[in-house]
């Protein structure tokens, strides 16, 4: 089994690039296939998320030619198949996003119930009741979500909570509804306003995406287009706290820092500084750590994805701090984790209660998720001596080439498959 092996100790400094959105890449490349015409989409990283709806994207019978790492063209005219299944797409949430899709295009649609990080309950009711204010069918048979409907008609539809895959879903298969539907209480995220974009560049008519209402206007028909994905916040976010919990200075590069801004506010309070230029942010941590409390809230407030990051950061504060998790309830199970290498966390219901400690111990550790599998990382990364992170695998879920940017920074961080191989680095390090 995969796993890292660290030691800690060093700063990173430098710049690093930051790789497109998986959050919108994903939804994107489901809708990728609605139009008859080939659609270019750029800026893809290159994840194990995307490989997976890419193959799936395929089992249906669309085209997809892979241009280069992070460009591939997708033509979803030969489509002859409504069924999404494999063990493959069960590992990945945004599985769902082909059901909006499917259902838009051609009525129909059938995915195995999706998967992702088991960080909580994270039920589909908003989905299934968006897809029947367009007039949908929707079974749940053994496991399986299935969709249909013999025309699709634009609705009202208000979402009881505030859910990203739902809004994102009731766009996708409204677009080509006949009618204007209205979605209020939506999520503003900036992957549905890029979902948005990429579907407006193939001829939909969506407005408001961005904010609580989304209005969208029917079309018959998309047409082929270029597009080129968003960096990605949580990526971005993930080396601002490397930068924080290591005492370092790095320049995160091909980012809008409009959407850094809730990550940025708490790194200032937490007595980093932070500069941004257009498409760059820099974050020094030339000084002790300040404690701080946050709640985590749609966008644009602080994002759950950056939870477990800020969590590892706190631990290192003079004082005490608590960290709400207001939207998934299995999201401390890192905390144990933590606790192995010295770290003083309690978590009473969804809240953890830190009292920061002078310094991380290296421990074995096991990434229980793709967020936090990276912070577990920026906590070894800090830590006195080594650490090991078993289970990788959540981690490039999301994160491209994640332990050669950290080395980029100076991070002493390599991949090995075995145990064998990691005593091995243990020794040439010493050596």
């Amino acid at each position: 089994m995969d796993q890292y092996v660290i030691k800690g100790g060093n700063p990173l400094v430098g710049e690093v690039d930051i790789s497109g959105a998986k959050n919108a890449a994903l939804p994107i490349l489901a809708a990728a296939i609605m139009p008859d015409e080939t659609v270019l989409i750029e800026n893809l990283p290159d994840v194990t998320d995307i490989h997976a709806i890419l193959t799936a994207i395929e089992s249906v019978g669309a085209q997809v030619t892979h241009v280069d790492r992070h460009t591939v063209k997708i033509n979803g005219s030969g489509i002859s198949d409504y069924r999404i299944d494999g063990d493959y797409i069960r590992k990945i949430r945004a599985s769902y996003y082909l059901l909006g899709a499917l259902l838009g295009k051609i009525h129909k649609a059938e995915v195995v119930y999706p998967g992702g990080c088991n960080i909580g309950l994270r039920p589909i009711d908003q989905h299934i009741k968006g897809f029947q204010g367009l007039g949908a069918e929707v079974e749940l048979p053994h496991g399986r979500v299935y969709a249909y409907a013999d025309k699709l008609t634009g609705g009202h539809i208000y979402m009881d909570v505030v859910s990203v895959g739902a809004t994102m879903n009731v766009i996708l298969a409204s677009v080509m509804a006949e009618g204007t539907t209205i979605i209020e209480n939506a999520a503003k995220e900036p992957h549905i306003v890029d979902l948005a974009n990429f579907l407006n560049s193939c001829g939909a008519s969506i407005r408001g995406a961005g904010t609580d209402v989304v209005r969208i206007k029917g079309v018959q028909r998309l047409h082929g287009t270029e597009y080129t994905i968003i960096p990605d916040q949580i990526e971005a976010g993930t080396y601002m706290f490397g930068a924080a919990v290591t005492k370092g200075d790095v320049v995160v590069k091909n980012v809008i820092p409009k959407h850094l801004e809730s990550i940025s506010a708490k790194l200032i309070e937490m007595g980093c500084e932070v500069e941004e230029g257009d498409d760059w942010v820099r974050v020094v941590a030339s000084k002790p750590l300040k404690r701080t409390n946050v709640k985590t809230l749609p966008y644009p407030g602080f994002p759950t994805d950056m939870q477990p990051q800020i969590t590892v950061a706190l631990g290192l504060t003079n004082g005490s701090s608590i960290v709400t998790e207001s939207l998934f309830e299995n999201r401390f199970k890192y905390v144990d984790e933590l606790s192995k290498m010295g770290a003083h966390i309690k978590v009473e219901g969804n809240s953890a209660i830190i009292d920061g400690v002078e310094g991380y111990q290296g421990a074995d550790l096991s990434a229980p998720d793709l967020r936090a599998g990276a912070a577990l990382v920026l906590a070894a990364l800090t830590a006195d001596g080594y650490s090991t992170v078993e289970n990788v695998q959540y981690v490039e879920r999301g994160y491209e080439d994640f332990p050669a940017k950290l080395k980029g920074l100076g991070a002493h961080i390599e991949k090995v498959r075995t145990d064998r191989e990691a005593a091995r680095y243990h020794f040439e390090e010493v050596s």
